[in-house]
């Protein structure tokens, strides 16, 4: 098997593809015409979003996201973790925590996006 996408549900998703857009520089690799289904660019593996509505039609119950009391984050790794944590406040993010050089080595930083989900940004592992 493989990891195909993993699928966050919010409120709104063209709002969440334009802010991650803003925050990471990432790509909207698709959107439904509906606006309740959205995919980011992010390699072999999408990061989707799914519209709260939608899930609700589907028969579940979705929660939104707390980024005090996270269940899950999502890592984006880059070379630069300083010049990232900048961009992502500067497009709304909220600074969970701030730039820390790891005892292993890796930098990392954590925000947490438009819906609450937290989000770490790192340097790759080596």
């Amino acid at each position: 098997m493989q990891l195909g996408y993993t699928i966050l549900y919010v409120p709104d998703v063209p709002a969440t593809l334009k802010f991650y857009e803003a925050a990471f520089g990432l790509t909207t690799r698709f959107l439904h015409e509906s606006g309740d289904y959205g995919e980011l660019e992010t390699g072999s593996t999408a990061l989707a979003f799914s519209a709260h509505r939608l899930m609700q039609q589907l028969g579940k119950n979705p929660q939104a996201a707390s980024p005090t009391a996270p269940c899950f984050e999502i890592a984006l790794c880059t070379p630069d973790v300083a010049a990232a944590l900048a961009r992502a406040i500067a497009a709304g993010a909220t600074p969970m925590r701030p730039l820390e050089v790891m005892p292993w080595g890796q930098t990392i930083a954590y925000v947490a996006d438009i819906n609450g989900f937290l989000v770490e940004l790192c340097t790759p592992m080596a």
